[in-house]
């Protein structure tokens, strides 16, 4: 599109430069203007076409040839795909880490039983460092895909650094080495890998006394009401959570008094007092959804006060008086409930 194409007329588009185009130009419909009024109506025509100009024809002005064409669906990137494996997760998180291919899992499993006696004295046991350096931060091992940079390390050895050579490792057990090395960057960097193990170690018997007892957890829950079949909702570490910080959990613990029903009671200094839904609250003015679903607003001045129900005070409460021992316990025991 070219530049004339690409921008209307400034007179079509704007009827006062229409007019002031005319009385410039002596037309008949605007009259006649002195040679200085002329001169600035001229002006004011260049100027509002340049606008015109600028918000009409900017694509070519700009060297634009549009927006470019949506692509297919299968062609594009955001499009709605079908949810990943955790494999596949794994694999694009490598490819964002830049960490190479994925490891030969059988090939590092052999390099583990070759590096624990031949290495571990000085690298420890998983290469990440004991009298030796961290080999994880290796930038070779990081740069190495298939052992063509770390075989040759340890077939020579590094005399001037202390590391003797292995001359005895086959070409294949040079490979297992490597294989097991880009195994242990994969577990420490690839978080699409990752699960945490053992998080149960408490005692289920103690939780349930602590949930009966001092803890007073039935007091308003149920382990066969509201809480029925909670261990098998949430993995160990989410089930702690839930009840350690209810608020941001959708389930259970006061989940059915979320955001914009928290209860309140406004008392006016005259000792009236209103109650609803807690809208907004803030230092100068508290509003409040009543019964009929109407909102009132009081200013928080001459005596007027706002008290809140709080339905995860308990546990609020909780947070300052738990052991180590309450809260695996109690996570223990809340894992029971299948």
């Amino acid at each position: 599109m070219g530049l004339i194409e690409s921008a209307f007329p400034a007179y079509v588009l704007f009827p006062r430069v229409r007019r002031d185009f005319l009385e410039a130009n002596h037309h008949p419909e605007g009259g006649y203007r002195s040679c200085g009024e002329r001169r600035w109506l001229q002006l004011s025509r260049a100027t509002m076409l340049l606008v015109a100009i600028l918000t009409f024809g900017s694509r070519s002005i700009l060297g634009q040839e549009g927006p470019p064409p949506v692509p297919s669906a299968a062609a594009t990137p955001n499009s709605r795909q079908p949810h990943a494996s955790a494999g596949e997760s794994a694999a694009r998180l490598r490819t964002f880490l830049g960490l190479g291919p994925a490891p030969d899992r059988q090939a590092a499993d052999r390099g583990n039983q070759l590096f624990g006696p031949a290495c571990g004295f000085c690298h420890g046991a998983n290469a990440r460092g004991a009298s030796g350096p961290n080999l994880l931060r290796s930038a070779l091992v990081l740069r190495d895909e298939k052992g063509e940079l770390i075989a040759p390390v340890i077939h020579n050895g590094r005399a001037d650094k202390g590391m003797p050579a292995f001359a005895s490792f086959s070409n294949a057990q040079l490979y297992d080495l490597a294989e097991f090395l880009h195994l242990q960057v994969d577990l420490v960097a690839n978080r699409g890998t990752y699960k945490v193990q053992n998080a149960i170690r408490g005692d289920a018997k103690a939780g349930e006394a602590y949930f009966n007892g001092p803890g007073r957890c039935h007091t308003c829950h149920s382990p066969t009401g509201d809480l029925a079949h909670l261990g098998s909702k949430f993995e160990a570490p989410d089930l702690q959570q839930t009840f350690l910080y209810p608020a941001s959990r959708s389930f259970g613990f006061g989940a059915s008094n979320g955001a914009g029903s928290e209860k309140a009671t406004v008392t006016l200094a005259s000792g009236e007092s209103v109650s609803g839904t807690l809208r907004h609250l803030d230092d100068f003015n508290v509003v409040l959804l009543d019964a009929r679903g109407k909102a009132q607003s009081f200013a928080l001045e001459n005596g007027t006060r706002v008290q809140l129900e709080d339905p995860l005070l308990a546990h609020r409460q909780l947070l300052d008086q738990y052991t180590d021992d309450d809260m695996h316990n109690l996570t223990a025991y809340l894992g029971t409930l299948k």
